[in-house]
């Protein structure tokens, strides 16, 4: 038998007469908003953080700039303290501020603040596991690469339609990760999940990338060399040879994914868009650029960068810890929740507390930072020109779950960037406007723009 919406619509009437229909969809509206609301009225500690009051089934959305959560955090900061509470949706989550209390929490209690929460976006992207030019491919490219020639032990060419792919596949999950859409979506899952949305995106994306990785590791097991292990692959797969069949067993294909597809977005997208941002501002400070070249010209000369050139480079080194700082890549760091209940600065957060560490309030904590909103390499040189260490210049975060990759990301800034600017002076194309405001992302990238590299040899 075919059934027609006519005629599925008059047996539903049949069955139930539409004022019955009615009853039966207010009664599921009334239930869902009482478990809503009794969710808002939960009784919570007495020294539970302050922060602004929820409404109902929204929460706190309203008091946010949901494109920028992080600059909402700062003046939420001003009135409430450093450790406050917010909610999107019934989600509680607690923000702490400035470097003095993200340090206490990551660093003199690690233990306690070291699990993560889970999002459900997040577990979409995870699974539980000469002419002006844009510079975006190029540069995510050799960055890319890099991670590449580690966990594969080779480099895909720069117009290798499959690595251009896995780019924009990465570039479009950090975007669509940090976008209002997934702010609602980790606030209603239930709800989002059959919204339409760029955060429908997440799992399709992520499906691709596995997919590319999966084939990649496929061709490297059937070439491994037990005796030959030449990239972190050929060593996990391996260990999998080695490692006994057992429910709880490491070595498996799954977890070979994850680990590649997170190596590929924490080496590649953070790294790719702090050396976009360092041309852009060195377009904006062409005087900072130029001290910039005269310390290469000084110490490198025409010779290839070397790390060992570094300690010789005080002001480079400078311009490359304020460039960090400044653009402020991962404003909001990436959450933890608390592993058993605490008090942190006379507050209680109970046991599975929704942590957000905000680095923004850190890298522009006005107490160790003399112009915070300013792009200011001198706050990294004394008064005789010498590099000064500031603890809290923690672009990496701090702490037991902080970034995995720092030590190999500051090698791949201080080289491309003094290769670079060796090489090239970067100018504003005639009639471009620079635009610092960072585009909307879980990483605060640049927006697309374009550039003029001027060789040096004809200046």
């Amino acid at each position: 038998m075919i059934w027609s919406s006519a005629s599925i619509r008059g047996f539903a009437e049949d069955m139930f007469p539409l004022d019955q229909v009615t009853v039966l969809l207010s009664i599921v509206i009334c239930i869902f908003l009482a478990l809503v609301l009794y969710k808002q009225k939960e009784n919570v500690h007495p020294n539970y953080p302050p922060g602004p009051k929820p409404l109902p089934i929204i929460g706190n959305i309203l008091n946010l700039n949901v494109q920028k959560p992080h600059l909402s955090f700062l003046e939420l900061a001003k009135k409430y303290g450093p450790v406050f509470s917010i909610k999107l949706g019934t989600e509680k989550m607690v923000v702490l501020c400035g470097y003095d209390t993200v340090k206490e929490a990551l660093v003199n209690r690690a233990e306690e603040f070291l699990d993560r929460p889970m999002t459900p976006a997040f577990m979409d992207l995870t699974g539980g596991y000469g002419e002006p030019f844009d510079n975006t491919m190029a540069i995510h490219a050799a960055v890319a690469n890099i991670i590449v020639s580690i966990t594969l032990g080779r480099r895909f060419d720069y117009d290798d339609p499959k690595l251009q792919r896995t780019i924009d596949i990465i570039n479009n999950n950090v975007r669509i990760v940090g976008s209002p859409m997934a702010m609602l979506y980790n606030a209603f899952p239930s709800v989002m999940r059959w919204i339409p949305g760029s955060h429908q995106s997440i799992r399709k994306n992520t499906n691709e990338l596995h997919s590319f990785i999966r084939e990649i590791f496929m061709k490297q097991r059937d070439q491994l060399d037990i005796n030959d292990q030449r990239s972190l692959i050929d060593c996990f797969l391996v260990k999998q040879k080695q490692e006994k069949p057992n429910p709880e067993r490491y070595f498996h294909d799954e977890n070979l994914t994850s680990l590649v597809r997170d190596l590929f977005i924490g080496g590649m997208e953070t790294t790719g868009s702090t050396l976009r941002w360092s041309l852009l501002l060195m377009m904006k400070y062409p005087e900072i650029q130029k001290t910039v070249q005269k310390e290469i010209e000084k110490v490198i000369g025409l010779a290839e960068p070397q790390m060992a050139h570094r300690q010789q480079m005080p002001y480079t080194d400078a311009v490359i810890h304020e460039i960090q700082r400044f653009t402020d890549i991962v404003p909001n760091n990436l959450p933890r929740s608390t592993t058993q209940d605490v008090i942190l600065k006379g507050c209680f957060l109970p046991k599975g507390t929704y942590i957000i560490p905000s680095l923004t309030s850190v890298l522009r904590d006005a107490k160790y930072f003399k112009k915070p909103d300013e792009f200011y390499p001198q706050h990294f040189l004394d008064a005789d020109g010498n590099f000064v260490k500031i603890q809290a210049f923690i672009p990496f975060s701090v702490g037991k779950r902080s970034c995995a990759g720092a030590n190999l990301a500051k090698m791949e800034l201080f080289l491309f960037f003094t290769k670079l600017l060796q090489n090239f002076t970067f100018k504003v194309p005639p009639g471009a406007k620079l635009d610092l405001n960072a585009a909307v992302g879980y990483v605060s990238a640049p927006h697309k723009h374009e550039i003029c590299a001027i060789f040096r040899n004809n200046e």
